[in-house]
């Protein structure tokens, strides 16, 4: 048998931003027996899933649900609404976006990846007169969608999507908008309804503080009706079939039934009225953001979102000075205090890590994080401004939760 459970005592930090903790409470959920997933039982559980999880995304329309990771999400979302050859107008906002661009090449689609030069794009959110100007040149309406991502995982950028679609509007374009929320979703503002997103993608491994192992496509209207003269291949992945059993409450394949368990756990929690539903959630991210990045400053390192306008409520990226290795420094983190932060990645590697303050956490989970960084830092030879564990105390201690914390366990 594999020995996974390698640390000596305690809780292992897991300050990556995703996979998120998984709070006791939806594991022992997760612990149920595996039922009939034909049976009157899973019934129930299914549209159960299917109704708490349109809550989240704040939809009326349809949520799929895949037994996938988000890369399976992003694939259906494409295959659904385009066909060969055509043309997609991709934001890069970092290492995320620029997969998601690589993906649709492979599948056979013409992307256009526009974005500010450089790093500086990873440092700043999505640039919705950009996106405006391009499609009002498109005056033959060959763009067929939009592709850009709500919170961008590897800068900690939280892209302002009320603007894209106020871009697409202004631009009278009939584009489609298509939006990674994998890392936003139940953590930070999302309303897929109210801000014309077409299609929306998330994961299960965020902040709905799941295992990795479900992903989901949030439909419109518009999108349903695309998909029925799309005509990129696509079998598995079609939303018509699930669509229709999922009136049910079935699927058309073998579900992640035990996973389903623990989405149905999630969403009571994250949508409990005795604690604040969805409003608190996204108060407290904010609020843990506000924290971290008071003990960031207060070290004197750059942050790598360049713009507090659009600071990431689900994590922060830390630049390390120049000259100093950060997945160095990661390394002296997880060796001698236990705890995992995220790397930098692509254009970023080796010059900055990623905090995570999302989902099934509090203030003293992150303060042990930031005790461990700072530590670390030290132990690197980085010279600090001043310490960041006392300027987070500090701000925690002055800014009380506006609502009870909610229970994990």
């Amino acid at each position: 048998m594999l020995t996974l459970d390698f640390h000596p005592t305690g809780r292992h930090f897991l300050q990556i931003p995703g996979p998120s903790p998984v709070p006791d409470r939806i594991l022992r959920a997760m612990s149920l027996p595996t039922i009939d997933h034909r049976g009157p039982e899973f019934g129930a559980l299914g549209l159960r899933v299917l109704k708490g999880i349109q809550q989240i995304f704040q939809t009326k329309h349809p949520v799929i649900i895949y037994p996938a990771s988000g890369t399976g999400a992003w694939e259906a979302a494409l295959c659904n609404v385009l066909s060969p050859g055509d043309q997609v107008l991709m934001y890069e906002t970092g290492h995320f976006a620029s997969l998601w661009n690589k993906m649709a090449m492979r599948l056979g689609l013409k992307t256009e990846f526009i974005g500010l030069p450089g790093t500086e794009g990873w440092r700043r959110g999505v640039q919705a007169d950009m996106i405006e100007a391009r499609l009002k040149a498109d005056t033959q309406h060959a763009i067929k969608a939009v592709c850009v991502v709500h919170n961008e995982t590897s800068t900690g950028v939280t892209s302002n999507i009320v603007a894209v679609r106020k871009a697409i509007d202004a631009a009278k374009h009939p584009a489609l908008l298509l939006v990674d929320s994998i890392s936003g979703l139940a953590s930070a503002e999302y309303k897929h309804d109210e801000w014309g997103v077409d299609v929306t993608i998330s994961g299960s491994q965020k902040g709905l503080m799941l295992p990795p192992g479900i992903s989901f496509n949030a439909l419109s209207p518009k999108a349903i009706e695309a998909s029925k003269k799309a005509k990129l291949p696509k079998a598995f992945w079609a939303w018509d079939e699930i669509i229709e059993m999922n009136k049910t409450g079935y699927w058309p394949y073998t579900p992640n039934t035990n996973l389903l368990y623990g989405l149905a756990e999630a969403c009571d929690m994250l949508l409990a009225p005795e604690h604040g539903g969805l409003p608190a959630v996204f108060a407290r991210h904010e609020r843990w953001g506000e924290g971290v990045r008071a003990g960031v400053k207060a070290w004197g390192l750059e942050i790598q979102c360049a713009d507090p306008a659009v600071y990431s409520p689900v994590l922060t990226g830390v630049i390390t000075p120049e000259g100093v290795d950060a997945d160095a420094v990661r390394k002296i983190i997880y060796d001698r205090f236990d705890c995992s932060l995220g790397t930098g990645l692509g254009k970023v590697k080796g010059r900055m890590f990623r905090i995570g303050h999302l989902g099934d956490c509090n203030d003293l989970t992150l303060m042990a994080a930031l005790a461990g960084c700072e530590m670390g830092l030290k132990l690197a030879g980085v010279k600090l401004a001043g310490s960041g564990v006392q300027a987070a105390m500090e701000f925690f201690a002055s800014h009380p939760a506006r609502l009870p914390m909610q229970k994990a366990a």
